[in-house]
């Protein structure tokens, strides 16, 4: 995995491609990189956050909980497409019952 620099901000709202549900942009003025409500994102991004040059826009699962000591709680993304993986930090709007749940998945 590479060492991420320089993330492109992009606070915009979607419609989420897993749960269908309708999300706003960050009120933080952050990125959204990911859905509160089933926290799956897309494979969009390439090698910095936010460059939206990836072609593989698989959906991104979340698959686990890293807790940074700067960062704050992480969320572990993997492609179900190609197996990119890669870390989010969590939004005080995500559904911290799910966040919950991935934090009793076993890491490797």
């Amino acid at each position: 995995m590479f060492k991420r620099k320089n993330p492109i901000t992009i606070n915009e709202g979607f419609k989420c491609a897993k749960c269908k549900k309708t999300v706003k942009p960050h009120e933080g003025g952050s990125c959204r990189n990911h859905c509160p409500y089933c926290l799956y994102s897309l494979h969009v991004d390439s090698k910095i956050p936010g460059d939206r040059l990836s072609d593989c826009e698989g959906l991104m699962k979340p698959v686990g909980i890293q807790l940074h000591k700067k960062k704050g709680a992480r969320i572990i993304h993997v492609c179900e497409k190609c197996g990119y993986k890669t870390f989010n930090r969590a939004a005080p709007d995500d559904d911290w019952d799910l966040i919950c749940q991935l934090s009793r998945i076993p890491q490797e």
